[in-house]
Formats: structure tokens, C-alpha cells, sequence
């Protein structure tokens, strides 16, 4: 089985990346839904603020790979020969998953500036979105903490999202299907 991974800051495109990759019918498991699902066990309402703690939460108790560990199970429960795992925020989560995996995981970063981040972020309003660019770079900083800026300076291949929605798309595309 072949492991796509995506890695970015907050707002970089990895969901979006994430849609096209559905639309060809390829499975994809998302990191951020194992720390939401966490997050709603713990009865906590789903904000940002909980969400990321909940994720603070989880690495500091069980490890930086702990998202990566549970995802796992729901990995090589998916009958296919590819999946895509959308989220990675660590250098832990990446060997985690080359140890699963080996040569057969493969990671892409998807490169974005903060000013094209935060306006996505307005324009998609998920529960757990910032509402201003202060609070973005507060995402940012927490997810830094958690080691994101070197898992994505180890990825294989980085993508720039600086143009149209359709373009990004088409790269999304083309990258799978070489890939």
C-alpha cells in the first residue's frame, strides 16, 4: 500500500488537496478528524482553542506520534493501493509512518503565504477557524511547537498554492497520478 501525506501550515490547501484526491476515489484519512473525534470524546465543543489543546493534549500524554499511531488502524483497515493522510504535523508522526510504511510513504508539503492562508480561512469558516491573522499566527506558533516547520522542510516533493483554486487542483492531480 502507498501513503501520500500531506504537510502544511494551518490553511495551506492540504483539504483541499485532500477533495480532488476524493474525487478520484482515492481514500483519504485526515489527522485532524482523529483529534476532533478526540476532542467531542472529551466533551469539549469543537473550537479551535479545544481542538488544539486537545492535540497538545494528546501529544504530551502519549507521544508526539500518537495522532499518527491511531491513524494507522483506520489506514490499513482501507482496502486500496493508495491512501492519502492529510495533517502531519511532526517529525515523529513522518518516522512513525516510514517505519509502517517504508519506501512506500511519500510526502508532500504544500506551501502558502500567511496573507492567501488567512483569507481562505475566512472564506471556508470551519468551527475551529481564527477570525482574524492574530489568530492564525497563534495557530501557527502551536503547530510550530509541535515541530511542524522541520516535518515540512523533510518532505520529498513541496508544492507552491499561490495561484487559482483550478490550477492548485490540476498540480493535486497530476502529482497523484505520477506518484
Amino acid at each position: 500500500m502507498k501513503i501520500i501525506a500531506f504537510v502544511g501550515m494551518p490553511a495551506s490547501g492540504k483539504s483541499e488537496a485532500s477533495a480532488v484526491i476524493r474525487k478520484m476515489n482515492i481514500p483519504v484519512v485526515n489527522m485532524g478528524d482523529v483529534v476532533r473525534e478526540e476532542t467531542a470524546r472529551r466533551g469539549l465543543p469543537p473550537t479551535d482553542e479545544n481542538i488544539g489543546g486537545t492535540g497538545t493534549n494528546l501529544r504530551s500524554e502519549e507521544g508526539m506520534d500518537a495522532i499518527a499511531i491511531r491513524c494507522v488502524p483506520r489506514i490499513r483497515s482501507i482496502d486500496s493501493p493508495i491512501v492519502v493522510v492529510d495533517g502531519i504535523r511532526n517529525k515523529e508522526e513522518i518516522s512513525y509512518f516510514k517505519k509502517q510504511f517504508g519506501s512506500d510513504f511519500k510526502l508532500i508539503a504544500i506551501h502558502t503565504p500567511l496573507e492567501i492562508r488567512f483569507e481562505r480561512v475566512i472564506r471556508r469558516a470551519r468551527s475551529d477557524d481564527m477570525r482574524n491573522v492574530e489568530e492564525l499566527k497563534r495557530r501557527d506558533d502551536r503547530e510550530k511547537s509541535w515541530g511542524l516547520e522541520k516535518a515540512i522542510k523533510t518532505a520529498d516533493i513541496t508544492i507552491e498554492n499561490t495561484g487559482t483554486i483550478e490550477k492548485f487542483q490540476d498540480e493535486i492531480k497530476k502529482l497523484i497520478r505520477t506518484l
